[in-house]
This record gives C-alpha cells, sequence and structure tokens, in this order.
C-alpha cells in the first residue's frame, strides 16, 4: 500500500511568513516544501492567487522567490492552461560518499555546531509535546512514523522529515517548527548523498515508533531519551560514512 499523504504537513509550511526579510523567508519555506515532499517532483504549486494569501505575502514577493527556486533548478514554470511552478527536484544530491564529502566540505565546521544543535533542539520538542499529549492529539504520529516504514527509499527521507516537523509542532511553538524543518532540510541535503542502508532505516522506524509512543502516552522523560538515542545514530552514521 502507498503511504498516504499528510494534509496537516501543508499547513505547517504555508503558513504566514515573518514581516522582516520576507522574501528570503519565503524562499526558505518553499524550499522547505519541496525537502520535506509537500510538493512532490513533478507536482505544482497552489496557483499564485492561493499561495500568495497563505504565506501572508504579496503576488510580487512570491513571483520572486518561486524564480529563485527556478534558477537554483528546483522548480521550472510552465505556460497554458497547465501552467504554474512545477518541482523538478528535491534536492541535487547523489547517493554517493564522494558526494556527501563534497558536501560536508561545503559545511566546512558547521557540522558538528548542526549536530550538536540538533541533539538539543529536537529531545527537547519530543519532550515538550509528550507534556501536551493530554491537551492535544497526536494520533497522526502513527500514521507518519507508518508512512515512513512503507515508503519507497527515493521516498523516505521525506516522509521522515515529516515526522519530526509534525512532532515540533505539538509543542505548540511556531518558532520550534522552523527551526526543526530548518535544521532537517540542512541535514537532508548531507543524508541525501548517503546510500539508504536498509538495517539503518529498520533501526531509524523502531525509533519513531518508540519515539511517537513515549508522546502519546504523555511519557516526557521518555519521548526526550528516544529522541536523543535517534539523533545520536544519526551523527553516528554521519560520522561512519564521512570516517
Amino acid at each position: 500500500m502507498a503511504p498516504t499523504r499528510a494534509p496537516e504537513l501543508d499547513k505547517l509550511i504555508f503558513r504566514p511568513v515573518a514581516a522582516r526579510n520576507t522574501f528570503e523567508e519565503t524562499v526558505e519555506r518553499l524550499a522547505h516544501a519541496i525537502k520535506l515532499g509537500v510538493v512532490p517532483p513533478g507536482e505544482r504549486f497552489p496557483p499564485e492567487r492561493v499561495l500568495a494569501p497563505q504565506l501572508g505575502i504579496s503576488r510580487v514577493t512570491l513571483r520572486e522567490a518561486l524564480r529563485a527556486l527556478e534558477q537554483a533548478g528546483y522548480i521550472e514554470s510552465r505556460r497554458g492552461r497547465n501552467g504554474g511552478a512545477y518541482v523538478t527536484r528535491r534536492n541535487g544530491s547523489t547517493s554517493s560518499p564522494s558526494a556527501a564529502k563534497r558536501k560536508l566540505r561545503a559545511m566546512g565546521g558547521m557540522l558538528t555546531d548542526t549536530l550538536q544543535f540538533r541533539r538539543a533542539l529536537e529531545p527537547s520538542a519530543a519532550q515538550l509535546a509528550a507534556e501536551r499529549a493530554g491537551e492535544i492529539d497526536a494520533g497522526h504520529l502513527t500514521m507518519l512514523a507508518d508512512n515512513a516504514a512503507a515508503a519507497t527509499k527515493d521516498e523516505y527521507r521525506a516522509h521522515d522529515l515529516r515526522l519530526h516537523v509534525a512532532i515540533a509542532d505539538l509543542t505548540g511553538s511556531a518558532s520550534l517548527v522552523d527551526a526543526v524543518a530548518k535544521l532537517q532540510t540542512q541535514l537532508s541535503d548531507l543524508l541525501g548523498a548517503f546510500p539508504i542502508v536498509e538495517a539503518s532505516v529498520r533501526h531509524s522506524d523502531q525509533q519513531h515508533h518508540r519515539i511517537v509512543h513515549a508522546i502519546q502516552h504523555h511519557q516526557p522523560g521518555r519521548a526526550r531519551v528516544q529522541m536523543e538515542a535517534h539523533v545520536d545514530a544519526t551523527a553516528n552514521l554521519i560520522r561512519g560514512f564521512l570516517g
């Protein structure tokens, strides 16, 4: 069975951007939509008349942001009855250690900082989500974890990202959602260059379900510990491939 789509992620990504740095934040938000699989390769973004109000920006700003993504090779503009901005790729990664090492060199000394920031950020998000479990419905997390487990290799990372962003959303903090989405897409550029190892995916899926179980059963401490184990496993995998 093909994994089902999580429509709530559209609302998270296509919500109004902040008033400052509107153009840059719009580009970032649209790039997140591509890398998180909200708009998969081959599909088009919502029309300008719909998307601009959702993002709380002018159509001029939206066009400028789409043009920047087109110049970067992420989308293409098509004219005619079925015209619009179509996604051409999720990222420019190729599955090879050499590609990963090129990306690592481009990151410079930021890799260690990124991994440390993730270890501080995502376990806290899982803990906060579990603390709010009595006030919110976290049932959709099971579906997202199941979707990741059922996904093909090409779609796995997109479903993995969706789950992590959804956990951040349960905290009730828009700032946490933005931070996790940005962090996940940064790591996706690097992880997308590694070949997907089946054993690693199975381990990751098991961790996902433990995290989800802890959140849904209102176990903040356990949710934090399980997320720490999960992010540490990813860090170990990265270092292992690059070692």
